[in-house]
């Protein structure tokens, strides 16, 4: 039977069913598990939850003459409660990029932990828990609101060795952000949101040797690569309440429009638009990504080289929508100015997708660094506009991803 109790009331030997509170209160990324050291009651009571919900049929029950608040209530009525409270839409304050940094880097951190977690049960052949992923989504859909590129442009930071972690991470953000420019609903936009969170979670039973590899695949190599879609589609089978459009989505994020992709050779409306978006945001992070044998493109330019395959790659409409949630100029775009400048992309304006707002930091016309400034390029006054994209790689720019981040490095 579950029970609403005080945290004071927890011992060891309880099972934990439900945190009542936000994920980011607490440092356990999931419930649904045995109290079993003393330190893991201690990190609860120094944490701002102040009330769990215990399963009595999984662990011990509270004390004879102890409250325990809705103890008559069934199963059945306390999960639909549980449900309803997950379903309530709250209202999220917009923010700007420089202020909602710290908040998602809070988030990128926890969310990297809890895939590696989910990784390693599948690797030891647990089953995996999406519904306990919800709580992810759900914060991470909450960045996305606050700010639709802070998150995601963060994300981009990874570093070669959390790759496979942090992708599922940034896929995550960018399905919801896709989600709600194609005007999807509140449930399926967190549908999307689980769907690309869960994504490549068949990449846990890839033999490390490959998937870890810092060059080139061989044919035999990445035939077995190619299996992880399968592979997650098994793995998230498994459990019974699996959104059938996560299946989906991990099943066939790699198919292509001209039926060229894999598993299956699905082609143009054979691909459900989940899978097309996961495609989509699938393909932007992984090339905008430093990996072990290269580094990622500039995102305006990675945009450009999607544009060039968007006909037999995407569906035309999904990456329309795709430009449109990012910009043309996505956050973290090097770019030239009409008077010379070079600036970084810090902020969409929402206004026009060709007018960011950019932090101009060097002059050309001088070929030096000038004191930084953020120009909003939508205002009447601005008086320039971008001119060009151009090429990190050429430029040599050390502090690029500080400059629009405020952070030195990838903080995890």
């Amino acid at each position: 039977m579950l029970k609403k109790i005080d945290v004071e009331q927890l011992v060891l030997g309880m099972y934990i069913k439900e945190f009542c509170g936000s994920w980011m209160e607490h440092p356990f990324w999931r419930s649904g598990f045995v109290l079993q050291d003393p330190k893991d009651i201690q990190t609860i009571l120094s944490s701002s939850i102040k009330e769990v919900w215990i399963d009595s049929g999984k662990g011990l029950d509270v004390a004879p003459g102890q409250s325990a608040l809705s103890e008559a209530e069934s199963d059945a009525q306390v999960e639909a409660e549980l449900q309803r409270v997950a379903g309530v839409q709250r209202e999220v304050a917009a923010v700007s990029t420089a202020v909602e940094v710290a908040r998602a880097t809070q988030i990128c951190n926890q969310s990297k932990q809890a895939v590696i977690s989910m990784f390693q049960e599948a690797r030891m052949g647990k089953a995996v828990d999406t519904r306990a992923a919800q709580h992810l989504v759900v914060e991470i859909a909450d960045s996305v609101t606050r700010n639709p590129g802070a998150l995601i442009s963060l994300a981009r930071l990874k570093t070669a060795d959390d790759y496979t972690y942090m992708h599922s991470v940034a896929v995550c953000a960018m399905m919801v952000a896709l989600a709600r420019q194609l005007g999807l609903d509140e449930q399926q936009t967190r549908s999307a949101g689980l769907s690309g969170l869960m994504h490549d979670l068949g990449k846990a039973m890839m033999p490390m040797e490959v998937l870890n590899k810092p060059g080139k695949l061989t044919e035999a190599e990445f035939t077995i690569i190619k299996t992880h879609p399968a592979e997650g589609h098994r793995l998230l089978a498994a459990d019974s309440h699996v959104d059938p459009m996560v299946l989906d989505v991990c099943l066939h994020h790699h198919e292509k429009i001209d039926g060229s992709g894999y598993p299956k050779g699905l082609r143009g409306d054979e691909i459900s638009l989940f899978a097309k978006m996961g495609a989509v945001c699938d393909v932007y992070d992984a090339i905008t990504s430093n990996r072990p044998y290269k580094s990622g493109w500039d995102p305006a330019e990675s945009l450009r080289k999607m544009a060039e395959w968007a006909n037999g790659h995407f569906d035309s409409q999904v990456f329309q929508a795709f430009v449109k949630s990012l910009g043309i100029y996505p956050i973290g775009s090097l770019v030239r100015l009409s008077s010379g400048r070079l600036g970084v992309v810090v902020e969409q304006t929402g206004k026009s997708l060709t007018t960011p707002s950019v932090k101009v930091f060097f002059s050309t016309k001088s070929n030096m660094r000038i004191v930084p400034e953020v120009i909003d390029l939508s205002l009447p006054g601005a008086g320039e506009k971008i001119v060009s994209r151009e090429d990190p790689a050429q430029w040599r720019f050390a502090d690029l991803n500080e400059l629009w981040s405020g952070l030195s490095r990838a903080p995890w």
